[in-house]
């Protein structure tokens, strides 16, 4: 089995960014080429599984799924989303104590569950898997109880499923719905945890955020990886001069550590394997691959290993500067309709960045502006773009990784 697997990240507003650069890709670009590129799979998390369910319920006509995604972002207010009223300052204690009855967070989830309920077609998406025109989506969770991700599979009839994907995961296969993709994008305390069976589970990018594996073992050869992080110098200041960083900025990097940057880790380790295959061909010839896969085949692993082609698409600019810059632009009409107190709270001031507001920022013109930053990203890679969806894939592969291509060339075998 091969084909192109879409992976999308989690990180809650920022996921604006990855509507903008699939845009760019299945609209803008494939407008000009004349031809769509084909998506076989998609793995998402957190927000990357909102913005992945939608076009996985639309994946006959993609074009026309990222143009009314674009719609949906854009016309987001803030309060909307964001709700939080007297029900939710009463039971802040809850948030903190836990306690039985519903799970509580800071904000009330309902806002979010009305948006991907209204706008997920999932009649449609059974039908896309049933007919395989999907082969399969996958949303990662965390499970609470036992801190392990796990990976929901809802695949089309005949495609195997993996049992496990190292590090602890789990592999489920499941009838994915509406409380997979807000388990998902459940981030912890902003959201409550959302109980699926007998089990509860939140944000699964605490453990999964750019789910590469599970497109992997599920037989993809190609993946186009959507990051919302910013690799940062080593040497960039956090704050200002004299100042030092309160709860909620630490809050802000905290989830930054969580839920980012797994994916430059991910990226390192599978290259490392990539380069071991390309040396393996080199060494002993192209029957190398056969080989190992018929020794992994006699010890029962069901799945091959084989060489991936990757393109990850990441930020140039850094999405907490330009929450930053977008709360000091509104902060007058923020501070009407949400409080002043709250807009600090997010706002810190410390360091040029706002974090935690880029996670928390559902607001049309922000999301406008992650928007169009994904497509001018997206854009900037427009040749890398063309060759990797259609050029021919064997040539692709059967070519050793240089310095130039290698942030761009990634692989992982399955076990």
């Amino acid at each position: 089995m091969s084909g192109l697997g879409l992976i999308l990240s989690g990180g809650g507003a920022r996921g604006a960014y990855e509507v903008g650069v699939l845009e760019y890709i299945f609209s803008e670009f494939a407008d000009a080429r004349g031809n769509t590129p084909k998506v076989d799979l998609i793995s998402g998390t957190s927000v990357g599984a909102v913005n992945g369910a939608f076009v996985a319920s639309a994946i006959g006509d993609i074009p026309s799924a990222v143009k009314q995604l674009v719609s949906i972002w854009t016309d987001l207010e803030l309060p909307q989303v964001l709700g939080f009223g007297l029900r939710q300052a009463a039971g802040l204690y809850r948030v903190l104590l836990g306690g039985s009855g519903q799970a509580r967070g800071v904000f009330d989830p309902a806002p979010l569950s009305a948006l991907v309920g209204r706008n997920v077609r999932w009649r449609r998406l059974r039908q896309n898997l049933r007919t395989g025109t999907l082969r399969a989506l996958t949303v990662s969770t965390t499970h609470v109880g036992t801190g392990q991700p796990v990976i929901f599979v809802d695949a089309a009839p005949g495609v195997g499923i993996p049992k496990s994907l190292g590090l602890h995961a789990l592999v489920r296969r499941a009838r994915i719905g509406q409380h997979h993709v807000l388990a998902s994008a459940a981030i912890p305390l902003i959201f409550p945890a959302v109980e699926i069976g007998d089990e509860i589970h939140c944000d699964g990018g605490l453990r999964l955020n750019t789910p590469m594996g599970p497109s992997i073992h599920l037989g993809m050869n190609r993946l186009l990886v959507v990051g919302l992080s910013t690799p940062h110098a080593p040497d960039r200041r956090a704050v200002q001069d004299g100042k030092f960083p309160g709860a909620t900025y630490m809050l802000g990097k905290v989830l930054n550590a969580f839920l980012l940057d797994h994916v430059n880790t991910d990226l390192l380790e599978v290259q490392r394997i990539n380069d071991f295959l390309h040396d393996g061909i080199r060494a002993y010839g192209p029957e190398f691959l056969e080989r190992i896969n018929e020794a992994a085949k006699a010890r029962g692993a069901l799945a091959q290993r084989r060489l991936i082609s990757s393109l990850v698409l990441r930020p140039t600019t850094d999405i907490g500067q330009v929450a930053s810059d977008y709360l000091a632009s509104n902060r007058v009409r923020f501070g009407k309709s949400l409080g002043r107190a709250f807009i600090s709270m997010i706002d810190v001031g410390a360091g040029a960045d706002a974090d935690l507001a880029s996670y928390l920022l559902f607001d049309g013109g922000f999301a406008q502006t992650l928007i169009e930053m994904g497509r001018r990203d997206a854009h900037a890679h427009r040749a890398e773009i063309e060759a990797f969806l259609f050029e021919d894939p064997e040539a692709i592969l059967s070519r050793p990784p240089t310095v130039e291509t290698a942030p761009h060339s990634v692989s992982k075998p399955p076990e």
